[in-house]
């Protein structure tokens, strides 16, 4: 049977939040889509859907994602419309994504990734290491909080939400001296304009998954998933199989800080994790080295060691 492909007149329909990284991570769906399969712009609808992370009145009160919400904060009423076949697909930004997706629903597809890399953003200093003792740093990141904490414990955290210009007018306010982002979503807005500097994976382990867009689809829809077959990339997903295996071991929500990342070196899977007390005052990392295929059990084995290190109440809030 051949492949009946989205039209103008019966477009596929793309779901997406509304911020501007979003949308971004979702015009860049289409655009691959429709050059694998020559297909104008307008056999696309991208469909905005409001989530329940984005809640201005919570954004501008800088309440910690944990007091809201887990990971499903900004999946589930998008999740919800596409059970329901009012769009076809979801684009997401997959350390944003549970490990589990709801029944009837698959996560399968990768984009090529982005720079996996944290940015240290401030109009005057450029390192973590430039901050003076006792400086106050914006972000909530529960893993950022507490990878900043572990090395430098003089620091003051405060929560820190929102898009880019908020967190910038912040900063210009005084609020904190620096804040942080993921460098794959400047580049993705393209802000070249933003006072970032990358930090190095070796002073902060990024997030799961972080820099990788990652698209849902229904799992019974085979025309769908034929035509995401087509700009998958594969590299992605076998770096994505380690490290969510390894979130899924942890049982990694938002409420708990977690790092890793995996990397393609010489023909094999590298593997960093790292797990952190939620104030900063201890933290355990590993690394390994396996074959391209064997990421999942990459992930689940060493899920398995960094919690028989850390013992129970580990992640406990004090």
């Amino acid at each position: 049977m051949s492949l009946i492909l989205p039209t103008p007149a019966s477009p596929l329909k793309i779901g997406t939040r509304g911020s501007p990284l979003a949308l971004a991570q979702a015009y860049e769906t289409r655009q691959r889509l429709g050059a694998a399969f020559d297909l104008p712009e307008d056999a696309f609808e991208i469909v905005v859907i409001k989530t329940t992370g984005d809640n201005r009145a919570m954004i501008d009160a800088d309440r910690p994602l944990k007091e809201i919400g887990n990971k499903g904060l900004f999946t589930k009423e998008i999740e919800e419309a596409m059970l329901k076949g009012e769009i076809d697909i979801a684009v997401h930004s997959t350390k944003d994504m549970p490990v589990e997706q709801p029944d009837g629903l698959v996560l399968d597809t990768f984009l090529p990734r982005e720079d996996v890399r944290d940015a240290f953003i401030s109009p005057t200093l450029s390192s973590i290491h430039d901050l003076p003792v006792g400086a106050v740093v914006g972000t909530s990141s529960l893993r950022r909080r507490a990878q900043l904490l572990n090395r430098r414990p003089d620091l003051k955290v405060v929560e820190f939400r929102g898009n880019v210009q908020t967190r910038l007018k912040k900063l210009a306010d005084g609020v904190a001296d620096c804040t942080f982002l993921a460098m794959a979503g400047l580049r993705r807005l393209d802000m070249k304009d933003v006072p970032a500097t990358a930090i190095s994976p070796d002073d902060m382990l990024p997030a799961i998954a972080q820099g990788t867009i990652g698209i849902e689809r229904r799992s019974d829809d085979n025309r769908t998933a034929e035509m995401l077959a087509a700009i998958h990339h594969v590299e992605t997903s076998q770096r994505l199989a380690a490290e969510r295996s390894l979130l899924a071991g942890l049982d990694g929500s938002c409420e708990t800080p977690i790092a890793g990342l995996a990397q393609v070196q010489d023909g094999q899977l590298h593997l960093r994790g790292e797990v952190l007390r939620p104030d900063g005052s201890e933290a355990i990392s590993e690394e390994a080295t396996g074959a391209l295929e064997d990421g999942a059990k990459l992930g689940q084995s060493m899920a398995v060691s960094l919690l028989k290190q850390a013992g129970p109440g580990f992640f406990d809030w004090r």
